[in-house]
């Protein structure tokens, strides 16, 4: 490898070196026993901001990042619905770890939808190796949400990346970053490149007050090489209505749906063994107590609920990507565009509800046990916390809005990334 890092197609991760065969079954099992293990250790981790880095060596060993990744390019396969119950549990672990994740599938995606056939070879059998990919999109600055100053600027045979980007979650723990910047000519890409290549710094200056070890900060780039076959177009897809911007969505929707069972799981646990019930409630211990029971039962409705309507959103959500990577002709673009759209409302409507679950179950917490349970020691907090930092990555009143739009005029969402 020479010293930028600059990776052949020929290079180790093609389909005969992935490591073996995947399946999704194992995968999802292997998620489950890594969530439980999480859940344990989540709440010391918070406290302290414990980078997680060991347990993304564990991901990339446990080949997690191959469940969407085809079969054909050395992964397991898996559908929307898969993606979405593995970061379900993920979150219910630890909502950092899956939120930290969420870049490596989004980037799988789009190389899956806007990636050359060459790129598709180069990028996929990474991935399915247990390559993980991080990203570098938001700035700071300019008039709108997702403004682009980060140029890429033709330099002889190659190009030249400069500019600054923040909220760069799971850049930290990446391997390689999609970054998404503009050309010469104002068109915007993606550049995907090696996440230690020279002029590329990430910085550990993420300070929210939740979901503090996503290690969401800031990605200086200064001079980056990046080279031909390393360029993602994106352009054509601000016109042509496609799933991937629902697929990010989905993602962040299940992440909610998983701190909502979080805080359940804590919830339950501590009317377990934690709570004294009220004197007046004429019951001695808190497993009677009707009101403490009534919460816990509102919140598992709530909870659930959010876990199964992100599910169904990603079995629509699933329906339009098959189509799209099957389509074929004029006679199919129709039918691709209806289901992306489909799709982009399912996925709205899933993250109204999951986003409302995961803040009122987060604090029905605190209905249960009173005074005690905000102490310190048992950190209940980071759930609300952790729900209101990823709650504020989309406003959901623009998904009301779209929803009302589509049901009344019959216009469907925006061409943007968010829906």
């Amino acid at each position: 490898m020479n010293p930028l890092h600059h990776v052949p197609d020929s290079a180790p991760g093609s389909p005969a070196t992935t490591g073996g065969p995947v399946t999704v079954g194992a995968l999802l099992a292997a998620a489950d026993r890594l969530a439980a293990r999480l859940a344990e250790t989540s709440a010391a981790r918070d406290a302290n901001r414990e980078l997680p880095v060991a347990v993304f060596a564990q991901i990339r060993r446990l080949r997690l990042g191959a469940l969407r990744v085809p079969a054909a390019y050395g992964g397991a396969g898996g559908t929307w619905h898969d993606v979405a119950r593995l970061f379900i549990r993920l979150a219910a672990g630890d909502a950092n770890i899956a939120q930290a994740f969420l870049s490596h599938f989004v980037a799988v995606e789009r190389v899956r939808l806007m990636g050359s056939e060459a790129q598709r070879r180069r990028y996929l059998p990474q991935a399915a190796a247990g390559v993980l990919f991080g990203a570098a999109t938001a700035e700071r600055g300019g008039r709108y949400r997702g403004e682009l100053a980060t140029r890429l600027t033709r330099d002889g045979d190659q190009y030249r990346l400069n500019g600054t980007k923040h909220y760069c979650t799971g850049a930290w723990y990446a391997d390689l970053l999609k970054i998404r910047c503009v050309d010469g000519d104002g068109a915007t890409i993606s550049a995907l490149v090696p996440a230690d290549r020279p002029g590329i710094e990430r910085l550990d200056d993420w300070d929210g007050m939740g979901q503090r070890c996503t290690a969401s900060g800031t990605t200086e780039l200064r001079d980056v090489a990046v080279f031909s076959e390393e360029i993602l177009p994106m352009e054509a897809w601000k016109t042509q209505r496609h799933h991937g911007g629902a697929s990010a969505q989905i993602i962040h929707c299940a992440i909610d749906a998983g701190i909502a069972l979080a805080a359940l799981d804590d919830a339950v646990a501590w009317a377990l063994r934690g709570v004294r019930p009220v004197k007046e409630s004429g019951v001695r211990q808190a497993a009677d107590d009707p009101y403490i029971l009534h919460a816990l039962g509102r919140m598992s409705a709530r909870a659930r609920a959010a876990e199964a309507v992100v599910l169904s959103a990603a079995d629509l959500l699933e329906a339009a990507a098959a189509i799209r990577f099957g389509a074929a002709g004029e006679s199919c673009l129709a039918a691709c565009e209806a289901a992306a759209g489909e799709a982009s409302l399912a996925v709205a409507e899933a993250k109204i509800w999951s986003t409302a679950v995961s803040l009122e179950v987060a604090q029905m917490l605190f209905d249960i046990g009173g005074a005690s349970t905000t102490l310190r020691t048992h950190n209940f907090d980071r759930h609300w916390r952790n729900a209101r930092t990823h709650t504020t990555h989309d406003p959901i009143a623009y998904k009301y809005r779209a929803l009302g739009d589509f049901y009344v005029n019959g216009t469907l969402p925006p061409l943007t990334f968010s829906y």
